[in-house]
């Protein structure tokens, strides 16, 4: 499908993702989530790996709630000017169906044996002390596109907890969820837990989208 069939919009349509060849929706009628295995090849996961491991920090968090220990990976975001980051930009933006104006950096993480990123949610909290800081020009984030590149040798998964739902890390996997019920709602069943890696190194990217043009930042 070229970009110029690819009906781009400020938010998803859920409609559209679910027309993808080989695209499982989870059955629940509090989240918006879809799985599409192999969406990126193992060549251009081992790639994303590499570039995550050359440049990557201590991960942050804008509000653990005094706890040191919250999120414990590693990260980085990465350069939209490299060719394949490009590439995977334009997939996922294709995926989704939203105007890629809409999308943060895509962000790479790396969790070693023992971290994690404790239950949270994706969007900022309208009732927060951190929300004008990160929301005021952009708004509020709508969906986030996750991809596992590799599988780790235990642990790692990512667990839904309000829907019960825990999805295991596949290289190439994508997770991707609806972070609200509707305009300026946003859902808490999008709760979700990255779970300990017990064995080996877990790699992953993240895209978010936002409510408004994350040029205006």
């Amino acid at each position: 499908m070229s970009d110029r069939q690819i009906p781009f919009a400020v938010d998803a349509d859920p409609a559209w993702i679910a027309r993808h060849p080989g695209i499982q929706r989870v059955p629940s009628r509090e989240l918006t989530l879809f799985i599409a295995r192999d969406f990126l090849t193992p060549e251009e996961c081992e790639g994303l790996v590499e570039l995550i491991d050359s440049s990557r920090r201590p991960s942050t968090i804008a509000d653990a709630n005094g706890d040191r220990y919250f999120r414990t990976s590693e990260t980085c975001e990465l350069d939209g000017a490299d060719p394949l980051v490009a590439t995977v930009e334009a997939r996922l933006a294709a995926f989704a169906g939203i105007d890629p104006a809409h999308g943060e950096p895509i962000q790479g993480q790396r969790y070693a044996v023992g971290q994690e990123f404790k239950a949270h949610t994706d969007y900022f909290d309208p009732k927060g002390t951190d929300f004008q800081e990160y929301c005021a020009m952009t708004g509020n984030r709508t969906w986030t596109l996750m991809i596992y590149l590799n599988k780790p040798q235990a642990g790692g998964a990512t667990r839904f907890i309000k829907i019960g739902k825990t999805v295991q890390p596949e290289t190439g996997k994508l997770l991707a969820w609806n972070n609200r019920t509707g305009p300026g709602a946003y859902n808490p069943a999008s709760l979700h837990h990255g779970m300990k890696v017990r064995a080996g190194v877990k790699h992953v990217i993240t895209k978010w989208y936002r409510e408004r043009p994350w040029m205006a930042a």
